[in-house]
Formats: structure tokens, C-alpha cells, sequence
């Protein structure tokens, strides 16, 4: 009885039995923690919005956008077991939509050069610019684990494993909601 285990124990190890649920883990991780720094980016801009308010009281225009789009991301939140394309889209726009009003926003700073000295406002700003890279690594990451899941599901060993043992469908990749708006940086004018 013993004998014949063996063989069925390591055709189960190098088959990839193990390798499928580790590689979701691993999408589920990285996915939270996209969404962990786009948390940290909506944490930081009532900051910088009441920090910008006190220097430029005639851009409330600006302002009211940003920190609407800021609700909107805010208000649109994935959980993993509902992660699809469509919902994917849904949360690359309203992010979208929150990264255009923070270029608008920049863009007004640059009007204001009392502002531009505030320390207060460095600090937010020195925060923002920082928290956009590590938005920009999480996705990265989430672009790669996703690519090994995928993997795992469609590439053969691992592929029959998942037919036989899983039942994994492919997920979705992280994709930019309007790729006209990335092309075009704001323009600041003196």
C-alpha cells in the first residue's frame, strides 16, 4: 500500500496541484494591495485639498472636482470573488477620473508660488508623488501575478491539474480606463 502512495504523492507534488491555489493567493495579495494604496491616496488628498483651499479660495472649482472624483474612487471597491473584467473597468475609471483632478490640481499649485513654499504643502505634496509610485509598483505587481496565475491556468502541466482538479478560469488584468488622457500631461503655463 505504502508503494504505491509514493508514486501518487510525488506525481501530485510536480504535477502542480499546490502550485494553482498559491498563485491565486498570490493575485488576491496583490490585489490588495492595489487597492491598499489607492486607500492611501484617498487618505491623503482632504489633506492637501484643505492645505490648497487656504492658498487659492478661487479655484473651489478645482477643488469641489477633486474631491469629488476622490468620493467616487473611494466609493468603488473590488473584493477579489468579484473581480472580473467589467468590474475591473469600473475601478480603473473612477481611479481615472480621481488622477485627472489631482493633475488639475497641480496644475493650480503652479499658479500660486506662496503655496509652492508652504511646508505643510511640500510635505502633502512629497506624500502624494510618493503614494502614485507605490500605486504604480501595486499594479505592476498585480500585473505580474496575474500573468503567472494565468499561466498556471492555461500552460500545460499545471493547465491539466487545474482541468482535473480546480476549475480556474482566467482573470482579468489590470488595465487603463482611457489611454487619451494618460497620453496628454497637464500643461502648466506661467
Amino acid at each position: 500500500m505504502r508503494s504505491a502512495l509514493l508514486p501518487l504523492l510525488l506525481f501530485f507534488s510536480a504535477c502542480g496541484i499546490q502550485s494553482l491555489p498559491k498563485a491565486k493567493n498570490e493575485v488576491e495579495a496583490s490585489w490588495a494591495e492595489v487597492q491598499n494604496q489607492y486607500k492611501r491616496r484617498a487618505d491623503l488628498i482632504p489633506n492637501l485639498v484643505n492645505t490648497v483651499k487656504g492658498y487659492a479660495d478661487q479655484e473651489k472649482e478645482t477643488l469641489t472636482a477633486v474631491v469629488e472624483a476622490r468620493a467616487k474612487a473611494t466609493q468603488t471597491n473590488i473584493p477579489i470573488e468579484n473581480l472580473n473584467q467589467e468590474t475591473l473597468n469600473q475601478f480603473s475609471k473612477a481611479q481615472a477620473g480621481l488622477s485627472g483632478a489631482l493633475s488639475k490640481l497641480m496644475v493650480v499649485v503652479e499658479r500660486y508660488p506662496d503655496l509652492k513654499s508652504n511646508e505643510n504643502f511640500k510635505q502633502l505634496q512629497f506624500q502624494l508623488e510618493g503614494t502614485e509610485n507605490r500605486i504604480t509598483v501595486a499594479r505592476n505587481r498585480y500585473i505580474e501575478t496575474i500573468k503567472e496565475f494565468n499561466n498556471q491556468v492555461t500552460v500545460p502541466p499545471n493547465s491539466w491539474t487545474n482541468s482535473l482538479f480546480y476549475k480556474f478560469d482566467k482573470m482579468p488584468q489590470y488595465e487603463v480606463e482611457n489611454l487619451e488622457t494618460v497620453k496628454d500631461a497637464p500643461k502648466v503655463e506661467f
